[in-house]
C-alpha cells in the first residue's frame, strides 16, 4: 500500500464511502482506485488528487498533505545513483534489497533522520497588496 493508498482508505472509511461510490463521483474505474489503495498503480495524477479534495472537501493543510503523500506513491522507485559516492550507491543498494524486513521503528528513525538532514523550504515570496503584476 502506498501513503496516498492508506490516506485515500482512510478517508472513505471515516466517511463511509464506498469504493464504487467513489469511483462514480471521480469519473474512474472502481478497480483503478482498489489499485491506487493497494499500491498496484503508480502516483495518481494532479488532476485526481483534486477531484479526492473536492469530494472530501480538503482544504489548506490536509489538501496539501494530500498531494504530498501522492507525490511519495510511485510503488516501483528508481534511484540514479550515477556521480554519487561509492557509499551512497552501496546505501542505495541495501536499502533497495532489504526495506520489506525492516520494522516500522526503523523506517520511523529514517524517515526522522532525513527529515533532519533536508534543507529548509525557501520562504515564498508575496507581493504587497495593490501592487500592479
Amino acid at each position: 500500500m502506498t501513503p496516498f493508498g492508506a490516506r485515500l482508505r482512510s478517508l472513505r472509511a471515516a466517511r463511509g464511502v464506498t469504493l464504487a461510490r467513489l469511483a462514480g463521483e471521480l469519473q474512474v474505474s472502481a478497480a483503478y482506485l482498489s489499485a491506487l489503495e493497494h499500491g498496484r498503480r503508480g502516483r495518481p495524477s494532479t488532476g485526481l488528487v483534486h477531484q479526492v479534495c473536492e469530494f472530501f472537501g480538503l482544504i489548506w493543510d490536509d489538501a496539501e498533505d494530500l498531494a504530498r503523500l501522492a507525490r511519495l506513491s510511485h510503488p516501483r522507485v528508481t534511484v540514479n545513483t550515477a556521480g554519487l559516492s561509492p557509499e551512497q550507491t552501496a546505501l542505495a543498494n541495501r536499502l533497495a534489497r532489504s526495506i520489506h524486513r525492516l520494522p516500522p521503528e526503523t523506517v520511523a528513525a529514517m524517515h526522522a533522520l532525513l527529515d533532519a538532514t533536508a534543507p529548509a523550504a525557501k520562504p515564498r515570496l508575496r507581493r504587497p497588496a495593490g501592487s500592479g503584476s
